[in-house]
């Protein structure tokens, strides 16, 4: 039995999905007080020129391995070659984003104004 892959239906649908995981809490939470405190415009123009460099090649790349591979974060990478260095580069992938979501479930509960009410 083979199932469909399900897929999105836009490039749009893509694109928001993916900066909206890429963006996180610390650049919604950090950007705007690290702005202001560090010189402003200077900061940002600094920013763009990371994501530029930096961000949309690593974006890019991901791309790559997922249409390559077409499956999940560990058996993508370890589909690209059959040294087991790349299985290893997958599950770091996967424990990655395990790690990030017990940090911001740990930073929110922190900053929620409910936290420190009792």
């Amino acid at each position: 039995m083979t199932q469909e892959r399900v897929s999105f239906g836009s490039k749009l649908g893509m694109v928001l999905a993916t900066a909206g995981s890429a963006v996180g809490l610390g650049n919604v939470w950090r950007f705007p007080y690290m702005a202001g405190d560090n010189g402003g415009a200077a900061f940002i123009l600094i920013y763009i020129m990371c994501i530029m460099l930096l961000g949309i090649p690593c974006m890019m790349s991901e791309f790559i391995i997922g249409r390559h591979g077409a499956a999940n974060t560990a058996r993508a990478y370890s589909r690209m070659d059959t040294h087991k260095a790349w299985r290893f580069v997958g599950l770091m992938g996967v424990l990655t984003g395990f790690l990030i979501t017990g940090y911001y479930a740990g930073a929110c509960s922190i900053s929620s104004p409910r936290a420190w009410a009792s």
